[in-house]
């Protein structure tokens, strides 16, 4: 893979890249100024292409070392680290990126020919378009599914996604609210992360400059699984809500004509609570001239970022939560109904995996020696595998694909046809591992059900 491509769709640039292309040289002095605060602090570029303090501390990360630097905060260190020549390391990662982006429109790589609305350096043209507008607070807005769509993919995979990080930080661009936290169909927008000045009031700073839920550090995070909130599509879909001075009439009204079950009550950004079905009607039933604040009941409130799972009690004895956004702006609701029906969609192609993992696992175990099986999968003893029990997919796999033990199968098919299927499938198994919060398209599902089914035909 050639820089191009390593950098325009690879992961996050840094400041060793800098070095090996020449634009730092090896004890290039950093300083990161703070006028607000009177302080200025300095740094120097390492030669291991890390970032260097007075006191000896090394840091990969630009954003780490002005952290250290201040002694808290967050700071994007990209921008506010900046060399005698007044450049910041920002501008020599685009001048960079810039260069990548030209070589590679020069020789475009078998990779873009594919599903991409953009090839990787018009992508890149793309980003550095929505930065310009970020920074003139103007940001881009586009569903999370039309921005995805960049990338030519129709869903957010752990792999698509951490790219797509890599490349939204080297624009020093997120999104508002943080794309994989919602639904597909929510918008988004992307704006700019928090540049050299965090004391600055809210009031201040430029909409489009605030910093997302997400911290803006530049180096990598570990993957987060699970979902959360903001995934499910009622939870940022707008809520219809009443004052705290309705009438029954209105309320009722409002609840028959869209199918609600219960009614947020809000004053201004505040909420005071909610009304239900049942709430009107035990109110009404203790006193018959009750008045409609009497019907109004304690509502939980969420972000939207919240873990899904962790509302789970709340639902249970709430049977609905409200949803704030990332302005803090009551959104949407949540109720059982939809938590069950997003685990609903989850629970299938885990049954299926599981249903699949234990046929393979049945057929290895009838037809092969352990013995065979380690020397396959663990030739030098280093996972321990000392059972059946202890055989991955991945391990399925490799055993499958040695032609010798397929022979012992004395199966009428086509080995490798049958090896790359079941490739696929664990590139689909990893990928329902990580929690996407997308559901599994039907072609997938569609391809574990046919290969059990050719299991249980030639396995039994």
């Amino acid at each position: 893979m050639g820089r191009e491509s390593y950098l325009l769709e690879g992961r996050r640039v840094t400041v060793g890249d800098l070095l090996e292309a020449g634009y730092l040289n090896v004890g290039a002095k950093l300083t990161f100024e703070r006028p607000r605060m009177g302080e200025r602090h300095h740094a120097e570029v390492a030669a291991n292409g890390t970032v260097r303090l007075p006191d000896g501390q090394l840091f990969r990360s630009p954003s780490r070392a002005a952290i250290a630097a201040v002694g808290g905060g967050s700071f994007d260190g990209w921008h506010a680290w900046t060399l005698d020549d007044g450049k910041t390391l920002d501008q020599l990662r685009q001048q960079l990126l810039d260069e990548a982006a030209e070589q590679a429109s020069e020789t475009p790589s078998e990779a873009e020919v594919g599903n991409e609305l953009f090839t990787a350096a018009e992508r890149h043209e793309q980003l550095k378009r929505a930065r310009e507008l970020a920074d003139a607070g103007k940001p881009l807005t586009l569903t999370v599914r039309e921005f995805v769509g960049w990338w030519g993919v129709l869903r957010r995979g752990y792999l698509i996604t951490k790219q797509i990080d890599a490349e939204l930080a080297n624009h020093s661009l997120t999104t508002l609210p943080n794309f994989e936290k919602v639904h597909f169909d929510s918008t988004v927008q992307l704006v700019a992360t928090a540049k050299r000045e965090e004391d600055a009031t809210a009031e201040d700073v430029p909409t489009s400059r605030l910093t997302s839920d997400k911290p803006a550090l530049d180096d990598e995070e570990g993957p987060e699984t699970g979902l959360t909130v903001g995934n499910l599509p009622s939870a940022l879909s707008e809520v219809t809500s009443v004052p705290p001075d309705a009438t029954y009439e209105q309320a009722i009204t409002l609840m028959v004509i869209n199918d609600y079950s219960q009614l947020p009550v809000i004053s201004g950004r505040n909420l005071r609570g909610a009304v239900t079905w049942k709430s009107i009607a035990r109110a009404r039933h203790a006193k018959p001239d009750a008045t409609f604040s009497d019907a109004i009941i304690a509502a939980r409130e969420v972000a939207y970022d919240h873990d899904l799972i962790d509302i789970l009690p709340a639902l249970a004895e709430f049977e609905f939560v409200l949803v704030r956004d990332q302005t803090q702006k009551i959104a949407g609701i949540v109720t059982a109904s939809d938590v069950a029906a997003a685990y609903g969609s989850l629970a299938s192609p885990f049954f299926l995996i599981g249903e699949l993992d234990q046929r393979l696992r049945r057929i290895i175990m009838r037809n092969f020696e352990l013995s065979e099986v380690q020397d396959h999968c663990d030739p030098q003893n280093q996972r321990n595998v000392s059972s059946f029990d202890d055989l991955s997919i991945g391990d399925y796999q490799r055993v499958l694909e040695n032609p010798t033990l397929w022979g012992q199968l004395g199966w009428p098919l086509d080995r490798k046809v049958f090896g790359k299927r079941l490739d696929e499938i664990r590139v689909i198994r990893n990928d329902l591992m990580h929690f996407n919060p997308d559901p599994l398209p039907d072609y997938a599902i569609q391809k574990i059900r046919n290969m059990i089914n050719l299991l249980r035909e030639y396995g039994a």
